[in-house]
């Protein structure tokens, strides 16, 4: 079974509620039928409930089943409004400041969340990755422990020798241009856990660098050599090695013979870069050059699953994007 049949499979036995914040938005409204035909969530849809029924009747979007709210009018806004200003007292945030940021579906998305009345949210189809994030990490904020929002992409290949029968995880490729040191073995510790979650693989992680084992001296070099024994520190369960050239990751001889011993170098599945514009680089390389398929990005370090669209994306992304958020609110 391919990896995103998968996780369909698995979304519809946990049967999570999503909330689609554009629900205005054609697309969210066409993917949110198919999402409800194929029972992969419970659908919430936000924005003005007569607009959205003038759009589904006009086009024929069949959307019975889903819950719309308009968070202008919902009769949780009083709630929801108290929960902000206890998180954001420290910030001064007012009630009237509160209910009218609530008018703002990417606001009333995450308090839903944090009050427990969805487990998950989609946005960005007509959202700037700003926007959706900011009131997500305002409000419902990052995993304890972890301090950063990275993104990874699922790679798929033809080449089933590559990775784990053909999957592969890059990060972070969305998010923090430059990160530290504890950034990046942030970054390597919560993408190894969603390789887990969402393909069912047993991450082997390579910390990438131009340098294998001290092969070359330079600031970055280090900094990827601190990241890997921070992110050993912080899962010493974790198979991960580091720094790795990206030809000792993936070749097993290049591996051992630069790495000997290494339960990664030769085996990677996950590749975590040293930067954004390495990781952004990489996955559209590999992309456009090797044929393989980019699923993401899948953002990860919530405390609850808060993904990201691109405002290019297709029906089938969005469909797709609700199935790995469900997984994730595992």
């Amino acid at each position: 079974m391919e990896l995103i049949e998968q996780i369909k499979e698995k979304a519809r036995k946990l049967h999570k509620r999503i909330v689609l914040a554009e629900g205005s938005e054609l697309r969210t409204l066409k993917a949110a039928e198919i999402l409800l035909q194929e029972s992969l969530a419970r659908i919430t849809l936000l924005g003005d409930i007569q607009m959205i029924k003038e759009i589904t009747l006009r086009e024929g979007i069949n959307i019975s089943g889903a819950e719309i709210k308009d968070p202008r009018t919902d009769s949780r806004r009083e709630h929801y409004a108290a929960m902000m200003v206890e998180i954001r007292k420290s910030k001064g945030l007012t009630k009237e400041e509160a209910l009218e940021s609530l008018n703002n579906p990417l606001v009333f998305g995450p308090m839903m969340i944090k009050a427990g009345d969805a487990d998950g949210e989609i946005a960005g189809a007509i959202n700037s990755t700003g926007d959706v994030l900011r009131p997500a990490l305002q409000y419902v904020k990052t995993l304890p422990g972890v301090s950063v929002v990275s993104g990874v992409f699922f790679m798929l290949f033809k080449n089933k020798a590559l990775g784990d029968n053909g999957i592969m995880v890059f990060a972070d490729c969305a998010v923090i241009p430059d990160p530290d040191e504890q950034q990046l073995a942030e970054i390597a510790v919560t993408t190894a856990k969603t390789a887990r979650s969402i393909a069912n693989i047993e991450p082997r992680v390579a910390m990438l660098s131009f340098s294998t084992k001290g092969s070359a001296q330079h600031a970055r070099v280090d900094k990827v050599v601190n990241a890997t024994r921070i992110a050993h520190e912080m899962a010493p369960d974790l198979m991960i090695d580091g720094e790795l050239q990206l030809d000792a990751a993936l070749s097993e001889e290049v591996g051992q013979l630069k790495s000997p011993g290494s339960l990664v170098a030769g085996k990677a599945n996950v590749l975590v870069f040293p930067g954004l514009e390495a990781a952004n680089i990489g996955y559209k390389l590999v992309q456009r050059l090797a044929g393989a398929e980019a699923i993401g990005p899948v953002l990860q370090g919530m405390a609850a699953p808060i993904n990201d669209l691109s405002r290019g994306c297709s029906v089938s992304d969005i469909v797709n994007m609700v199935a790995i958020t469900a997984t994730q609110a595992e």
